[in-house]
């Protein structure tokens, strides 16, 4: 499954203006809210935060992964918030710019760690991290992802 495949322009948000770590999170996760892939929101999404207590998901460079695998989606589901300012992540000590909420059921453990792994890789490029934060469009951002061959 390829990231550009996965993310859908309507679960891409570029002005995301939320600082607040908890409120930019729900932000971006209810773009998931009508998701086909979602069977119970409320139940993912408190999901999605009991994990983000556990352990922050920033990886650096302004980049966060709030995530979880749950029994409330029926396939993998993501959303992208896009923040220019930036949004406060205490225990990263940086500020993050692109939040990616992921959803996966229990049973995709494999393309969970796949795709995970991809984005990481993908996202420590600078370039690439640059074209994302210039995307004027949905699908501009969505062209920024697709353009690396080493992309989910």
């Amino acid at each position: 499954m390829k990231l550009a495949e996965l993310l859908q322009p309507a679960h891409i948000l570029l002005d995301l203006n939320e600082t607040k770590r908890t409120v930019a999170i729900h932000r971006v996760a209810a773009l998931l809210e009508k998701d086909e892939g979602v069977i119970h929101f409320q139940g993912f999404y408190d999901e999605l935060l009991a994990r983000e207590r556990v352990e922050a998901t920033s990886l650096g460079n302004g980049v966060a992964f709030p995530h979880a695998r749950t029994d409330h989606v029926k396939r993998l589901v993501l959303a992208v918030g896009r923040s220019k300012e930036g949004v406060s992540f205490d225990q990263a000590g940086e500020k993050i710019h692109f939040i990616f909420v992921i959803g996966t059921p229990r049973r995709m453990v494999t393309e969970y760690l796949a795709l995970v792994g991809a984005m990481a890789r993908l996202l420590r490029q600078d370039e690439v991290r640059e074209k994302l934060m210039a995307a004027k469009s949905p699908e501009e951002f969505l062209a920024g992802l697709a353009e690396d061959p080493e992309a989910v």
